[in-house]
């Protein structure tokens, strides 16, 4: 039965290479990756690198003054921090200034750009139908386009078109942006089937002429033909003096007006020229939009395009509009797509589409085609808003700041390392080289998580980094003072290593479970920059525990063989008569004097 146990100890015992070899070839790993990465330095946040701050203003619309409230408020500003870091820009800080006003801070980056142009963009999305198009007056001189909504044509996919699934067919090209100032065409699930329908459904070029040359025919069409309301004559006098060349009334064409009433808008064709539009109620919306993604259409010349999938009552409304329109003559067998009351598309429809997708293509690049889908996929802003100011944030502030940090953390590093040699003697050389590779873990995680989670270090993060430094000096001397009391009742080195180890764990792994439940919860309840100093927190004792196990036990496992550490010396720190031992403890038999029977 002994020597089971034996070999049970001297294997636990004989293997700590083992454990030195892992976590070696894991710091390797991790310099390797990061330096073929190119990202060397971890990411700074807007208070360290700078970047720009943004402040917006709500605004009410006619018909919703009580609107500007503290839950709208707060639903925009979470809007807008999910858009901002879809785009990969982490540690953006977006919050409420006073009753109507949020702040946007975006640190300097690769997707700032990106960021700026969706901050304030309220991408309110309305599916109208189509009463009556033709090219802006001042765009007149220019031939308008027979087929100005961007008609699909048949092509060499034609024959493997179908309601529900077919590759999309070109229709122009214009580029759209996160501002709405140029827009571009879309092919949906309907315009794929088109490439198939009859003459009668398809657009005629002497329509849409017509339409563009008379567009007080076009905007009084029956009400029945349309299934919208006959407009207005105001909505056609909107329409008669509406110039979308003219940015100032494109801005206004459609402004305040509710979803359920007839409208005007303006769009761009494929040659580049402004459109006007009547468009009819909304029928389907925005948030009937279940999600959105920009995809690379590699089946054709379309390039970049937008996929839509409907929620289940959005899917419904979709069939039900397309199907009325399908009855209808050009150009009111169309559809707008309408982001922020201005047309993005405006496909034909031939057929009742049920499939519950549609797409939206043209000549997107990749920055625009992500730009509209993050708009779509997490919604539309509850409130209006108008760009206040533009400020940039220099990091000179950032820098004096991060400098006198780094100074504290070095002097509260000297003043450790200096605690450590001058008590604990040659067990600070295992305390100093495991934070040596504590450091080395969390430089070069940080600087991979930069690229890979969007993790940006800002101040609070580095006092969080300092603090860790703390923790896990406190490991060491957790492990080492167990050590010390074992010397202290008498045992040889060697054995007060291995039974020191089983009580220290547990109170590393207690203290270490403390510390990160800390962090964890002070990530989710807070925002902003305190979330970077849980996260860093927590980060750092996880590392802590990963080296007490994997570096710190295994090489004092090794050091205590050794003759300096094994025979007490007296800048060891774990010399016996420095520390009070006691002589081993053996059992003495007492021998009792004979007992005089008489006595008895």
């Amino acid at each position: 039965m002994a020597a089971p146990k034996k070999g049970r100890r001297t294997s636990a015992q004989s293997r700590p290479g083992r454990s030195l070899v892992l976590i070696l070839i894991a710091i390797a790993a991790l310099t390797g990756g990061m330096f073929l990465s190119g990202h060397t330095t971890p990411r700074l946040g807007i208070d360290l690198a700078g970047g720009t701050s943004i402040t917006l203003k709500a605004k009410s619309e006619p018909g919703q003054e009580n609107a500007v409230n503290q839950t709208n408020m707060n639903t925009a500003v979470g809007i807008i921090e999910r858009r901002v870091n879809g785009l990969g820009v982490s540690e953006a800080e977006v919050q409420t200034q006073g009753n109507d006003n949020i702040i946007v801070n975006i640190p300097r980056g690769t997707n700032e750009k990106q960021a700026r142009e969706q901050v304030g963009t309220t991408a309110q999305l309305y599916f109208r139908p189509v009463i009556a198009t033709e090219v802006s007056a001042g765009d007149a001189t220019a031939s308008p386009s027979p087929s100005a909504s961007g008609s699909a044509s048949p092509s060499a996919d034609a024959d493997k078109a179908t309601s529900s699934d077919s590759s999309a067919s070109p229709s122009s090209s214009a580029t759209p942006s996160a501002s709405a100032t140029s827009q571009g065409r879309a092919v949906t699930d309907a315009l794929k089937a088109d490439s198939t329908a009859s003459p009668s459904a398809s657009a005629s070029p002497s329509g849409s002429a017509s339409a563009a040359a008379d567009a007080s025919a076009s905007a009084s069409a029956s009400p029945a033909a349309t299934g919208t309301p006959d407009p207005s004559s105001d909505l056609q006098q909107q329409y008669a003096k509406l110039d979308c060349t003219d940015p100032e009334q494109r801005a206004k064409a459609g402004d305040g007006v509710k979803p359920s009433e007839s409208t005007v808008a303006c769009g761009q064709n494929s040659q580049g020229q402004w459109q006007k539009y009547i468009l009819g109620p909304a029928e389907v919306e925005g948030t009937d939009v279940d999600d959105a993604n920009a995809v690379y259409d590699t089946q054709n010349a379309a390039g970049w395009k937008v996929t839509m999938e409907f929620t289940d009552a959005g899917a419904k409304k979709f069939a039900d509009i397309t199907g009325k329109l399908a009855q209808n003559q050009s150009p009111q067998n169309q559809f707008a797509i309408v982001l922020d009351n201005e047309v993005v598309s405006d496909p034909y429809v031939s057929q009742a589409l049920t499939g519950g997708n549609a797409e939206i293509s043209g000549n997107f690049n990749q920055e625009s085609a992500q730009n509209l889908a993050n708009m779509l996929s997490y919604g539309a802003l509850p409130l209006s808003f108008e760009e206040q100011s533009v400020t940039t944030v220099t990091a000179a502030l950032g820098g004096e700041q991060l400098q006198a940090g780094l100074i504290a953390g070095a002097i509260g590093l000297a003043l450790v390392v200096i605690y450590l040699v001058v008590y604990y003697r040659g067990l600070s050389l295992i305390a100093i080289f495991s934070l040596l590779v504590s450091a080395a873990l969390t430089y070069t995680i940080m600087a991979l998580l930069g690229p890979t989670i969007g993790f940006a270090l800002n101040l609070p993060a580095v006092c969080g980094a300092i603090v860790a430094i703390g923790i896990t000096a406190d490991s060491f001397i957790v492990y080492f003072e167990r050590i010390r009391d074992e010397v202290r009742e008498g045992r040889t080195l060697r054995p007060a290593v291995e039974r020191a180890w089983p009580r220290a764990r547990r109170t590393i792994l207690v203290s270490d479970f403390v510390s990160f439940l800390a962090a964890a919860v002070l990530f989710i309840v807070t925002v902003g920059k305190v979330q970077g100093f849980a996260f860093t927190l927590g980060l750092t004792t996880l590392l802590d525990v990963v080296v007490v196990f994997l570096f710190t036990k295994p090489l004092m496992t090794i050091l205590a063989r050794s003759t300096f550490f094994s025979s007490g010396h007296s800048w060891s720190g774990l010399d016996p008569k420095r520390l009070g031992a006691k002589p081993p403890l053996r059992r003495t038999r007492r021998v009792s004097a004979p007992v005089d029977p008489k006595e008895a």
